[in-house]
């Protein structure tokens, strides 16, 4: 409950503001109102829901692709969507869920019990490597099995107390077409069930979308008839399109324009409290316990995100923001102490690191990965340390993480569904392209012990069922990997977009993702 109304009132505050204003302007926007364009900052790195897991991707898979199960507009409450109704046994070990009946995928595949085992066993039995999101929703999953045509039963290895959360989620859990997976291209030709269905990808440029006339959901019709997902770099140029009127809506606003934006009486702004978390994260296979405390100690957190952020986001006492179940104000981070830092780092002979960084705005980092290397690399010269920073764009920088060739990388967290396990579980996950402080392959004697102790605190907690005692356990492991330095968290940026004064019902979900099928234009 507690998730539910402190999420639903995150979301409502900026829901008001962008529905009122937006309902009340008029503008001269060039794009027509039967076309909707939506800015984002990078283009996605796919459009198959179970391998990508990155925002932009999402933008364009959220439209196109739906779950057993969905979250309300302005919360993390979970609701029925592909699924009906659903059963839990006593044990917690069986779900049984009802299916919707005469729903079709794009491509005219039957959505039924049979659809939903593929799925299932898509990314339990025959994931591969590049499903990242698949342990995070199906990894407790021992077993799934066709009752009858609409009805299915999911058998759990353990109780899960995120479960249900976990396949409303846009990465993992969304339904893909059987048919289309065996035989077709996902990553670069989606096909769902949802409102809208896919029409071209230009790479680099945009991804076009056309409502869905014959999607189930009669009372839920998607409203305008096109939708346009543009990848616009710049961040200035993203904001020059949107007052020109070539775009309607975007995110990931660069704060030092906020003001400016403000002041434009045809467009109208939006800030909440983000659930997110901003991070550097250390490579646990190259450096060891000592040196990761002693480069966080050289690092004066507050003043840098004063500086970066232009109070536009708060620093992070920890990984999860205060609204988030099992966040605790009583963890105290490595303090700031650069003599201390220095004397360390000399007496261990570490004079260089070398970092990995992105080059564009992410939702969690307004400032861009590249500015935040470049503040660290400064704070670590003054202990006489030298950072070589290289910088890539964002779908590079995935592939470079996973790779891991890097003693420090930059990275950020966008929360899925309002549960602590979808933050603290990230370094416990022995996927790279989660883990990227690769704490699962640390080779070191004393942290290859203490990751093991975490994991085991990870399955603990996903056990117990929601309350003060759960809440406890993710507040020990917070002090945990704070006490251990698997990272240095630095900011929860607050949520911020911009739309023109025409749109009307657009609202930019806490999980950081938007559904389009309502929006309109006058």
């Amino acid at each position: 409950m507690k998730r539910k109304v402190l999420c639903a009132l995150l979301a409502a505050t900026m829901a008001v503001s962008c529905l009122a204003a937006c309902g009340d302007k008029s503008s001269d926007s060039k794009s027509s109102k039967d076309t909707l364009v939506y800015a984002q900052g990078a283009d996605p790195r796919g459009l198959d829901p179970q391998i990508v897991d990155d925002g932009e991707s999402a933008k364009v898979t959220n439209q196109i692709y739906e779950g057993l199960l969905t979250y309300a507009e302005d919360s993390t409450e979970v609701l029925p969507c592909l699924a009906e109704s659903w059963d839990i046994s006593p044990d917690g070990l069986e779900y049984t869920f009802k299916l919707r009946e005469g729903v079709k995928f794009h491509d005219g595949t039957d959505f039924n019990a049979e659809a939903v085992k593929f799925n299932v066993e898509r990314n339990t039995i025959n994931k591969t490597e590049d499903m990242t999101y698949a342990d995070f929703v199906w990894g407790y999953v021992d077993k799934s099995e066709v009752v009858d045509d609409y009805t299915i039963k999911i058998t759990l290895k353990q109780p899960s107390t995120p479960f249900l959360a976990n396949l409303a989620m846009v990465f993992g859990a969304p339904m893909v077409s059987p048919t289309a997976a065996q035989s077709g291209d996902l990553m670069n030709k989606p096909v769902g069930t949802g409102p809208y269905k896919f029409v071209k990808w230009n790479k680099d440029e945009d991804v076009q979308l056309v409502a869905n006339e014959d999607y189930w959901d009669k009372d839920n019709m998607a409203k305008t008839k096109n939708v346009v997902i543009r990848t616009i770099k710049d961040a200035s140029t993203k904001i020059v399109e949107l007052q020109s009127g070539n775009v309607d809506i975007i995110d990931g606003i660069d704060t030092t324009q906020m003001e400016n934006l403000k002041k434009d009486s045809n467009i109208t702004v939006s800030q909440t409290p983000g659930m997110n978390v901003n991070y550097m994260a250390y490579n646990i296979e190259r450096l060891d316990k000592e040196t990761r405390v002693a480069i966080s100690q050289a690092i004066n957190v507050d003043e840098m995100v004063e500086t970066l952020y232009n109070g536009y986001a708060e620093k992070a006492t920890t990984v999860l923001p205060s609204f988030v179940p099992g966040y605790s104000a009583d963890v105290k981070q490595i303090a700031y102490d650069k003599d201390a830092a220095k004397a360390t780092l000399e007496k261990k002979g570490i004079k260089s690191v070398h970092m990995i960084t992105y080059t564009n705005p992410r939702p969690y980092n307004t400032a861009t990965g590249q500015t935040l290397a470049e503040a660290i690399q400064g704070y670590l010269a003054e202990v006489g340390v030298e950072c070589t920073i290289d910088s890539y764009d964002w779908t590079t920088y995935k592939d470079r993480t996973i790779a891991g060739d890097y003693d420090i990388c930059f990275y950020g967290w966008s929360g899925d569904n309002g549960d602590p396990d979808n933050f603290m579980n990230l370094m416990s996950d022995t996927n790279a392209g989660m883990n990227v402080a690769r704490y699962n392959l640390a080779k070191n004697k004393e942290d290859k012990a203490d990751y093991k102790e975490y994991a085991q605190m990870i399955s603990d907690a996903a056990k117990e069922p929601a309350g003060d005692s759960r809440n406890a356990m993710y507040a020990e492991m917070e002090q945990y990997v704070a006490d251990r330095a698997i990272w240095l968290p630095i900011s929860h940026q607050q949520d911020l977009t911009a739309c023109k004064s025409n749109v009307k019902n657009f609202i930019y979900h806490c999980t950081a993702t938007v559904k389009l099928y309502n929006v309109t234009k006058d």
